[in-house]
């Protein structure tokens, strides 16, 4: 029976393409199913940006492919983007933000335009949850390119999901926190995300001598 069906709608196609009618195979617009090697950061930035290899792609407001110089000598990585930041698409946000902020300009002496700042996982997660395993490995290719691309002196992660998912260790984060780490051919340095500074002010003075290496590093 089922045959008997498929012939028949074999011998209508046959009839529609003799009256004039072209067929093509079907694609899908801008699916991605695997990581593309970029060429240049602006190639990167749109294949961040037209990102479908995870689920995030469906909840998304949008992407945050990185702020600040591509050619910085610093270059910061958070783990994920926050509520606050996806909201306002801005990277320094909130107390968090402005922690940060302070950090990078009253400490390091450094423009918020001289360093660049990216996330690890580039879309907010849903419901403000943490990211799975899944997405961060869609994501760390693009990661991983930024940092291939910008080539920085220094890398600085905030906190401890940020540090062990660059660098794919999970020591303790007390035990390696503002200690400088050969990282590929850069110094990385781990220190107290800011979110961390605000549940946490007695750390303040801890995050200052971190600050300070990273200082004597640049």
């Amino acid at each position: 029976m089922k045959s008997f069906q498929n012939l028949l709608l074999l011998q209508n196609l046959y009839r529609l393409k003799a009256l004039g009618f072209e067929y093509s195979d079907p694609f899908s617009v801008n699916k991605k199913n695997s990581f593309e090697k970029a060429n240049s950061v602006d190639e990167l930035n749109q294949n961040i940006s037209s990102c479908y290899l995870c689920d995030l792609s469906k909840s998304r407001t949008q992407s945050m492919q990185g702020f600040g110089n591509l050619n910085a000598e610093l270059m910061i990585i958070d783990y994920n983007v926050s509520q606050s930041q996806d909201s306002a698409n801005n990277y320094y946000t909130g107390r968090s933000g402005d922690i940060l902020k302070n950090m990078i300009e009253k400490v390091l002496g450094l423009n918020l335009e001289s360093i660049y700042y990216t996330h690890a996982i580039k879309c907010k997660p849903l419901n403000s949850n943490q990211p799975s395993n899944s997405e961060w490995d869609s994501c760390k290719n693009y990661l991983y390119s930024q940092i291939e691309f910008i080539k920085p002196k220094v890398i600085v992660t905030l906190g401890k999901d940020a540090y062990a998912k660059v660098t794919s260790e999970e020591d303790n984060f007390q035990s390696v926190r503002g200690h400088v780490i050969d990282f590929k051919e850069y110094k990385l340095i781990p220190i107290f995300h800011p979110t961390h500074l605000l549940r946490n002010p007695d750390d303040k003075k801890i995050a200052m001598n971190d600050l300070k290496t990273i200082k004597n590093c640049l």
